[in-house]
Formats: C-alpha cells, sequence, structure tokens
C-alpha cells in the first residue's frame, strides 16, 4: 500500500511540474485587427447637363418720353418656362466651385392701361439666357449653392387698341442676374434640385411705329425645377 501512495504522488508531482511548460508550449490567440471603415461620400466635380422647368413674373414698368411726358403703369408679366442647362463643377474639401450656361424658351405676358392714352400696353418675354459663376457648400449629396452673373432676355413690347396691336417692337436686352438654389444627389450621376433667380435688366427706350417713345424697366423673379445628369463617377472613397 505504502508503495502505491508513493507511486501516486510521484506521478502527481511530475504532472504539476509539466503543467506549465505545456501551457507555454500553446500558441497565443493572434490578434487581429479590424478593417478601416471606408466613408463613400458624394463628389460634385465634373461636366453636367439637365433641364429645368418652372415660373417667372417680370415686374415691367412704362414712363412715356414722346410725344406726351409721364408714367403710364406698371404690370406682372407672368408665365411659365422651360429650358436647359450645362455647366462645369470642382469640389474643394466641402467647397463647390462652377461655371453654368442656361438658356429658356419663356411664356411671360402682361398688359395694363395707360394712364395717360388710354391704350393698353403689353409685353411679353419669350426667351432668356444665364451666363453665371456659382459658389456652394456641400454635405454629401446636398449642396446649397449661389450664382450670378449675365442675363440676355428676347422681350416683345405692344400697343394695343380693341384688343388689337396697332405697334410693337421686338429687341434684345442685357443684364445681370443673381440666384441661389438647393440641390440632392440621389442616384448615381443623377441630382435634382430648386433654383431662385433674380434679372435685372437696364432700362431700355423703345419707340412705337415712329410717333411715341417709352422708357421701360423690367426686373424678373423666377422659380425652377432643375434635373442634372453629371459625367463621371459620383461617389469616392474617403478613409
Amino acid at each position: 500500500m505504502n508503495k502505491n501512495l508513493l507511486l501516486a504522488a510521484v506521478s502527481l508531482v511530475a504532472i504539476s511540474a509539466t503543467a506549465p511548460a505545456l501551457a507555454a508550449d500553446l500558441a497565443a490567440r493572434p490578434y487581429t485587427k479590424a478593417p478601416a471603415m471606408i466613408a463613400t461620400v458624394y463628389d460634385w466635380s465634373g461636366f453636367y447637363i439637365g433641364i429645368n422647368g418652372g415660373g417667372a413674373s417680370a415686374h415691367t414698368t412704362w414712363d412715356q418720353l414722346a410725344p406726351l411726358v409721364g408714367g403710364e403703369g406698371s404690370h406682372n408679366a407672368t408665365g411659365g418656362t422651360v429650358g436647359g442647362q450645362v455647366g462645369y463643377r470642382w469640389q474643394s474639401g466641402q467647397w463647390v466651385f462652377g461655371v453654368e450656361g442656361q438658356g429658356n424658351w419663356a411664356d411671360f405676358s402682361g398688359d395694363n392701361v395707360s394712364g395717360l392714352t388710354g391704350f393698353t400696353d403689353r409685353s411679353k418675354i419669350d426667351s432668356f439666357g444665364l451666363i453665371t459663376g456659382q459658389v456652394g457648400y456641400a454635405w454629401n449629396n446636398v449642396l446649397l449653392y449661389a450664382k450670378g452673373g449675365a442675363a440676355v432676355v428676347g422681350t416683345k413690347n405692344e400697343l394695343r387698341a380693341g384688343g388689337v396691336t396697332f405697334a410693337s417692337n421686338s429687341d434684345t436686352r442685357w443684364g445681370g442676374t443673381v440666384g441661389a438654389g438647393l440641390e440632392f444627389g440621389f442616384a448615381p450621376n443623377w441630382s435634382v434640385g430648386v433654383e431662385y433667380n433674380h434679372i435685372f435688366l437696364s432700362d431700355k427706350d423703345v419707340t412705337f411705329a415712329g410717333f411715341q417713345t417709352d422708357r421701360i424697366r423690367q426686373d424678373v423673379d423666377m422659380g425652377l425645377v432643375r434635373l442634372n445628369y453629371k459625367f463621371g463617377g459620383p461617389l469616392v472613397a474617403r478613409y
């Protein structure tokens, strides 16, 4: 019995002595670093082309210079417009800069009865173009921007009596424009937005049939909905 107890004690001591060595021989579980997060953000850089549509009101004032002198009154020439735009933007950080050309067909028309002659003074804008620069700030796929530049407008002015036009004058007028817009990138390469523009035109002296001259002032307030397609990849990955 004593011999068996002695053997058991020796075995226990041997196991106790080898256990730390066996544990040391086991390889430590390797640590694997989690992959870096990749944030995908919208990139506004590149050429784009699009369409737009909306409405406007052109405030128009007539002042007769000859043969009478005095104010003839004012009216708002209202209506709709549709057209297109093409431009280029480049992005630096969250700032976005751009240039754009826009051309539209329009039908802004209105009239008032002259306080001097009793004739109806009628004005119409049938087209306009804008050449502008842009500066904006982007929150990923949302862009808020301001714009400004030159404007050119095709106008027609008429004198009417009894619903019949007896004198008219058509011309092209130059001016300036300022505006602002909000644009949202809703799909790869596609964005939709809303935009406000104010067009201010220089005064224009207009002669009708060689017998009546009026100084005509016009300013346009316009709201547009725009749809753009941008060439190139709209997304970039940032670590």
